[in-house]
């Protein structure tokens, strides 16, 4: 969307208030390459109200940094009109961008003060774009409520479709009982999925059941299992068992860079077949970049890559693209912000890839971003992922969450972001994060309960150690 003018911006209802509220969720026990997830999550919510009376929601990842960042611009966007969004954001990346060169500068004249806590740059690259994100898409929730169109209408080049395909997100799920963790007990009848995403799955049967309880009630056409936690063989032979089950869908697993190349290659070739493409099947090794071993097994097996892992940023895109490393960019908007990642679906279709996007747990805020990122995106797009079929039923920040139908989210006749904010399970939400405590999500604490003290390696699928 051009920019509006000086004058137009000035015009439209200005921020009024800010606030920035912590929440918390509750999780099954998903295993991954760095574990098991805990039995919560955490998130954090802007809400925006304008002069006009509309309240603008945003939710990104849930981190104290993220947090305490979002307190400190307030300054920058309180009293600003919402058409001058744009402005608002750029101010608020130079501000961080200044503040975090200042840091590093007094770090490197040998400062020792307590407050001054440095990350690696990517790290913090993606602190200042979650922390834009957040804003952002409440400014455009604003700015589409006050024009009478949907957020998808006000980014890259407009609405490109009114629905929009959702892949069924599928995990290897612990043994709950043997932690004495407060996860979620199993609820309703046998085969259903608000009781199948409960009960452990550690085979390829499991993983079957867990995918026909989930196409029974969102109706899913695409698969994606989330690899990493047992031996290479044991994965590739479940994903080989939903494409037996579903010999019309597109497969794929993501075992996050797990298997060294010379493995990856080896079951890509022997199991290729069944994969739509692979996500991230292999890393960074003897000295190689994620995106030169990842165009090494392209090359090897002939199979399309995704990732979310190697191309997280514009610089590491353009390696890639140079590369020929990656088909499928999975452009999460939380760090590349809403609009970010319309802009590499732009780019994917200049340069004949496909456009995708990655999640993690999330709330239903998020769901009508990702929703609204991919009906914006422009060329051939991918089913998007979305933790939110292991939430949904239990956790709930708006009124009327956004609905997976046959495989799809369709775009709701409502203008913004299609939500509302329900104050009180925002409260609910709140009153569990400040129960649970801050943080980001320790997947190694939970696996200690099933392999007593395992600890991380990323090329070592998380439990196949423990068989060996």
């Amino acid at each position: 969307m051009a920019d509006l003018s000086r004058q137009e911006a000035a015009r439209t209802p200005h921020i009024v208030e800010m606030q920035v509220v912590p929440v918390a969720g509750r999780d099954c026990m998903l295993l991954n390459l760095a574990g098991a997830h805990g039995p919560f999550f955490t998130r954090i919510v802007v809400l925006l109200k304008d002069s006009s009376g509309n309240t603008g929601l945003g939710e990104v990842p849930g981190s104290e940094s993220i947090r305490l960042t979002l307190e400190n611009v307030r300054a920058l966007v309180l009293g600003r009109p919402i058409g001058d969004y744009q402005a608002i954001l750029n101010a608020i990346r130079a501000s961080l961008t200044a503040e975090t060169e200042r840091q590093r500068i007094v770090h490197r004249a040998g400062s020792t003060a307590e407050a001054l806590v440095l990350s690696q740059p990517h790290e913090i690259n993606l602190r200042i774009e979650n922390v834009i994100t957040a804003v952002e898409a409440a400014l455009l929730d604003l700015l589409g409520k006050h024009l009478g169109v949907p957020v998808c209408a006000l980014i890259g080049r407009g609405r490109q479709r009114d629905a929009v395909p959702v892949l069924a997100y599928l995990f290897y799920v612990g043994d709950r009982a043997r932690t004495g963790l407060p996860y979620p007990e199993p609820a309703g009848p046998a085969g259903a999925w608000a009781r199948v995403r409960s009960e452990p799955a550690l085979d390829a049967a499991a993983i079957v059941r867990q995918a026909e309880a989930a196409t029974e009630r969102y109706g899913f056409r695409d698969y994606k299992l989330k690899g990493g936690v047992l031996p290479g063989e044991e994965e590739m032979g479940a994903v080989e068992a939903l494409k037996r089950r579903f010999p019309e869908s597109r497969v794929t697993l993501d075992p996050n860079g797990a298997w060294s190349l010379a493995e990856a290659i080896a079951l890509g070739r022997a199991h290729g077949q069944a994969l739509a493409y692979a996500e991230d099947p292999c890393g960074p090794e003897d000295g190689y970049s994620g995106r030169e071993v990842m165009a090494e097994f392209r090359r090897a097996t002939g199979i399309p890559t995704a990732t979310n892992m190697v191309a997280t940023d514009w610089r590491q895109l353009a390696h890639s693209l140079a590369l020929n490393a990656v088909d499928i960019p999975l452009a999460d908007p939380h760090f590349w912000t809403l609009h970010g990642a319309v802009n590499v679906a732009g780019l994917c279709e200049a340069f004949g890839l496909t456009w995708g996007s990655h999640s993690n747990n999330h709330f239903d805020i998020s769901l009508a971003m990702f929703t609204h990122a991919a009906a914006a995106a422009t060329g051939r797009i991918t089913a998007i992922d979305t933790h939110w079929i292991w939430q949904q039923g239990t956790e709930r920040l708006t009124r009327e969450p956004f609905e997976i139908v046959a495989g799809e989210i369709r775009l709701p006749d409502r203008p913004g972001l299609g939500i509302e904010i329900d104050p009180g399970q925002l409260e609910k939400a709140h009153a569990l994060y400040r129960k649970v405590g801050a943080g980001a999500r320790d997947d190694a604490a939970a696996m200690q309960y099933l392999v007593p003290g395992w600890t991380y390696d990323p090329k070592r699928p998380s439990l196949a150690r423990a068989r060996s």
